[in-house]
């Protein structure tokens, strides 16, 4: 995971056993449930609504729709675009006789709890049906430090920047025209000519790269607030000239949902074509992965590892003993993890000392603290 601390003078830290047992993996940050949740369900594609004070999910009805509340929800589930939305009659589909409604307030802000009244039926005698973009799935789901090679489609969002021939970077698909990797990436090489990068989906190995082979990058936006000091804000988007086709080896990932929470030992898995051992002396033709658990941020900053050099947009990702990590060469690719059958992009691959060390996880771009700035920025261009 480049860039590393390494190149600093390298601190002594003592770390004792306290703190760092198994413990830790069922540390939660209080009750951060939603007040509202969205789902979409069935063939129908049915949407419905909960609110809190109610278990029940509520289809809802079409009066007071719009697709900018579907865009909102969409949003809100970890897609980037709304894709399909459209009345269905109640006549139309079968129901259970306990089924209830929501009906929206006539009023703005759909999205809070306010907004939705619970009802026995519907006017109109019309529900919403939603669609949202594609992501997060593994159609064909079948060397990171301590990892294995992966198989075809097993990652399908999985892209590698290249400058020229030169694997340079990782990145991960968020639509046809849209990947995001790590902002300290294109910073090393800012004065590359832009017409020099390619982005590939759907590779396995560098072996098979051909020259003038992938998708041109349009344009190259870091994240603004980006700092080379500290990699605080280490995002970037990058725009692409022609879209990428999607097929069962190529998608996009899910980004978080809103207040979508993954506690502190959730099995995540990162991918990459960087460096396989510590050493730093090979780096993999072959897409690798590994599996890794998310750790506290409090737990990361603490005196046995980094310090309080993490900030609120990392998160960190690992084992205490360093058994896998990612590495030189990983870094702006995704660490994702799963909720149900759906896939979401948790962290990008930033920084770290060294790789595998005991005490030394790696560190992740937190993506939910990156939300708004990449609706905003794909929802403009």
């Amino acid at each position: 995971m480049s860039p590393t601390l390494d190149d600093q003078s390298p601190m002594e830290i003592r770390c004792t056993e306290e703190g760092a047992g198994p413990g830790i993996f069922r540390m939660e940050l209080g009750d951060q449930r939603q007040s509202i949740s969205f789902r979409i369900n069935g063939e129908d594609l049915l949407l419905q609504v909960q609110v809190r004070a109610r278990p029940d999910w509520l289809l809802v009805c079409h009066e007071g729709w719009s697709p900018a509340l579907g865009m909102h929800i969409c949003k809100s589930l970890g897609h980037i675009r709304l894709t399909q939305h459209k009345a269905v009659n109640l006549s139309d589909i079968k129901l259970n006789r306990s089924q209830e409604f929501a009906q929206l307030s006539a009023r703005p802000g759909g999205l809070v709890e306010e907004s939705w009244k619970p009802s026995a039926n519907c006017p109109s005698g019309r529900i919403v049906s939603l669609k949202c973009s594609e992501c997060g799935a593994r159609p064909l789901a079948s060397r990171i430090v301590g990892g294995q090679a992966v198989a075809s489609g097993r990652w399908p969002w999985q892209a590698s920047v290249m400058l020229g021939s030169r694997h340079t970077c990782g990145a991960s698909v968020l639509a046809p025209h849209w990947v995001v990797t790590a902002a300290h990436c294109m910073y090393s090489f800012r004065l590359s000519r832009l017409s020099s990068w390619r982005v590939h989906a759907g590779l396995v190995s560098h072996g098979a790269v051909r020259q003038h082979q992938g998708t041109m990058v349009e344009k190259i936006i870091p994240h603004p607030l980006y700092s080379a000091q500290n990699h605080d804000y280490d995002v970037a988007l990058l725009q692409l000239r022609t879209p990428i086709n999607f097929s069962d080896t190529v998608g996009a990932v899910c980004l978080p949902a809103k207040e979508q929470h993954f506690p502190w030992g959730s099995q995540c898995w990162v991918s990459g074509w960087g460096h396989t051992d510590p050493s730093h002396t090979h780096s993999s033709d072959t897409l690798q992965d590994t599996m890794v658990p998310l750790l506290s941020t409090y737990l990361c900053n603490s005196s046995c590892m980094y310090s309080g050099a993490l900030t609120h947009r990392m998160l960190c990702a690992g084992y205490l003993d360093g058994r896998a990590d990612a590495c030189q060469g990983d870094s702006g690719g995704p660490l994702v993890c799963p909720s149900g059958d759906t896939w979401h992009l948790v962290g990008v691959v930033s920084w770290g000392r060294g790789c595998a060390e005991p005490n030394r996880p790696g560190v992740y771009a937190k993506v939910a603290e990156f939300l708004d700035w990449i609706h905003d920025t794909v929802q403009v261009r």
